[in-house]
């Protein structure tokens, strides 16, 4: 049995939002196919998730097995206890929601998730998958394009610091695109969302 942790981070509720709509159809699709599986919903903004304070940073470098219930470190602690990470959000502003940020940082902890090492920083999360889901307004596939696209790649790059090197990638583009049958560019996705899940 896997334990997956199904991250999401938009604030419009689900009926909504097309992330999503993408998202939720593959975490369906997901428990169909692995019936087994525990899958634990962190919704950030009803969890209200907020910004790490000065006082908080203390946390931040606790002795191994310190404070697996403590508000601060129970993310992390979480996160590496974790198999498989499905992450929904939207890009904003050519990056993630401030608030997955946040929630990065919540889990981003020395001697929990990574550590510091004579060699360099180390993951201690490998051997997990995780999957992203974004939707964005443009069209980023381009070469010239994708390098205004900061969200998935920062989510992709700080997720691989953590050891999760086998991350995939369902991007929904366009859907703010005058002209453009969002409708069926969602069904699409959802479709290839639904289809992936099968083997995540």
């Amino acid at each position: 049995m896997s334990r997956v942790l199904y991250i999401k981070a938009n604030s419009k509720p689900e009926g909504t939002s097309r992330t999503f709509q993408i998202s939720d159809a593959f975490v369906e699709a997901y428990k169909k196919h692995h019936p087994d599986d525990e899958v634990v919903v962190l919704d950030l903004y009803k969890m209200g998730i907020h910004f790490l304070e000065e006082k908080d940073l203390e946390y931040h470098n606790p002795a191994p097995g310190v404070g697996k219930d403590h508000p601060i470190l129970k993310y992390a602690y979480q996160f590496l206890e974790a198999d498989k990470y499905i992450f929904a959000e939207p890009l904003w502003n050519l990056g993630i929601p401030a608030i997955l940020k946040a929630y990065i940082d919540y889990i981003c902890v020395s001697s929990i998730t990574f550590q510091y090492t004579a060699e360099g920083p180390v993951g201690l999360c490998k051997g997990k998958k995780a999957i992203n889901i974004t939707t964005r307004g443009g069209d980023y596939s381009s070469d010239i394009a994708k390098e205004f696209e900061l969200g998935d790649k920062y989510l992709r790059t700080i997720i691989a610091f953590l050891g999760v090197t086998d991350f995939t990638t369902i991007a929904a583009d366009q859907l703010d695109v005058i002209g453009v049958d969002v409708e069926k560019m969602v069904a699409e996705d959802i479709e290839k969302a639904v289809k992936i899940a099968e083997t995540f």
